[in-house]
């Protein structure tokens, strides 16, 4: 400790500088790694190196032999280069996962998939545990990348959960017993469908280094299929009007998917490579973000006919529910939203019958996750010529990685609502249609929801 100090001062670097020439002199991969062979007895210092960095560190400034508390390494920094390699990709913005091999996993072939893991997972659709069946049948084979300081290695990568055990879900990685020494802290990082690893352990990120630039070549990909999008919605553009080719709500959005060459999708997975097309008339403000039934296990009401049932009304011959749900004031039909903040759920109630419908935080947080991971959000001018209508697109608003923590404060203040869309026809009395409900908020408070959305006015881009 005493010569990592005498380095520091010394050179007046950091502390995690001085630890890493300490470890690197001693012929370790880092100081972590230093300490840990030493500790569990596989890692020998040699003493005479050991002298040399002492006379070296020395020679240049006497160390205090009283030494200050302050420069005592704590349990948190005894791993400085995995915390400031965490930073740097956090800097990088840069969404990972760490997993942490343990000597048996690497003997045996099997690490558990924490909590983490399948949370970034199932975020970026990558793999979902919670779908899948237990048995080696239905284990998941794919191909991730191992990212070393010099070079990238394709590693065969397993994703089960065995029948023993509750089915706990699982990985590996080949190769991982070359990449990872038990005890590392291994970064997970999700470009694209692609899964990336990088070793926290082994030494420090830096601007420029093999690993990052890997990273971010392999995480413009994205980037790539958004201009490669933006490129054909503008060609598509100047090539004049889109004639609609069905009626509607929906018409906008098909004219662009069928210019597109898109096949009609009923999917909730996002349109275009995984960017979500939204489209509208131009004279709308309110944008569709998604739809999601409520829970029906957890509410008082079990299902849209039940709720048609109680506060529906007679428009025509048709029986409907079509209104506007938000957490400020009752709607012309008393209902109105609450947020349970104990339970962590959206609650729809009527002042004198009660609480109706229940939609779990979660739920709701996936949902839009899942569908605006990346966005498109297209408006169009609509033109009638001879009765047939035509569209011009307007404009389009690029959105990426939602803010989910900020979707329930958003629906709790009214800046979010939800509509009913239910209804029943009045030739078959037994049918109900729901095509809702659809969550919605105002286009121009997307930037409340969205990190710095980017607006580009068709017309004018050249």
């Amino acid at each position: 400790m005493e010569q990592i100090i005498s380095l520091e001062k010394a050179q007046k670097i950091e502390r995690f500088q001085a630890e890493q020439i300490i470890a690197t002199r001693l012929g370790a991969l880092s100081f972590a790694d230093l300490a840990r062979k030493t500790l569990d007895g596989t890692f020998t210092v040699d003493k005479r190196s050991y002298k040399l960095a002492s006379e070296k560190a020395d020679s240049v400034h006497q160390v205090n032999e009283s030494v200050d508390k302050k420069y005592e390494l704590t349990s948190f920094d005894s791993h400085p280069i995995e915390s400031l390699n965490k930073r740097k990709l956090v800097a990088k913005g840069v969404d990972f996962a760490t997993l942490e091999p343990t000597a048996t996993g690497l003997k045996k072939s099997i690490l558990d998939a924490t909590y983490s893991v399948r949370q970034v997972f199932k975020a970026a659709d990558y793999h979902d545990y919670s779908t899948q069946q237990q048995g080696p049948e239905h284990k998941v084979i794919k191909t991730s990348l191992l990212i070393y300081s010099d070079k990238v290695k394709d590693a065969k990568t397993s994703l089960y959960r065995p029948n023993t055990k509750s089915g706990d879900p699982r990985i590996w990685f080949s190769g991982l017993s070359s990449f990872s020494a038990a005890g590392d802290k291994v970064a997970l990082i999700i470009a694209g469908n692609q899964l990336l690893l990088i070793n926290l352990s082994r030494h420090l990120l830096t601007d420029g280094c093999y690993e990052l630039a890997q990273v971010s070549k392999l995480m413009s990909v994205q980037l790539s299929t958004a201009d490669e999008l933006l490129s054909r919605l503008k060609k598509i553009a100047a090539d004049g009007l889109l004639k609609a080719t069905r009626k509607g709500s929906t018409a906008v959005g098909m004219a662009i998917e069928d210019a597109l060459g898109l096949p009609p999708n009923s999917s909730k997975q996002p349109d275009y490579n995984g960017i979500e097309l939204k489209a509208g008339r131009g004279r709308g403000n309110r944008a569709t973000l998604f739809a999601q039934v409520a829970d029906w296990k957890v509410s008082p009401y079990k299902s849209s006919a039940d709720i048609l049932n109680a506060f529906g009304y007679q428009r025509g011959e048709h029986y409907k529910l079509y209104c506007t749900i938000s957490s400020k004031k009752p709607n012309s039909q008393g209902l109105q939203f609450r947020f349970d903040e104990k339970n962590d759920q959206l609650i729809e109630f009527h002042n004198d019958v009660g609480d109706v419908a229940c939609w779990p935080a979660d739920l709701l947080r996936s949902r839009l996750l899942e569908k605006h991971k990346e966005t498109f959000w297209i408006d169009a001018e609509s033109i009638y010529i001879k009765d047939e209508e035509y569209f011009k697109l307007k404009s389009i608003t690029h959105t990426k990685n939602p803010l989910i923590n900020q979707l329930m404060p958003l629906l709790v203040d009214g800046t979010i609502t939800m509509d009913h869309l239910i209804k029943r026809m009045g030739t078959n009395k037994s049918r109900v249609s729901e095509k809702g409900p659809l969550f919605k908020m105002d286009k121009k408070d997307l930037s409340l929801l969205f990190p710095e959305p980017i607006t580009y006015e068709l017309h004018s881009i050249e």
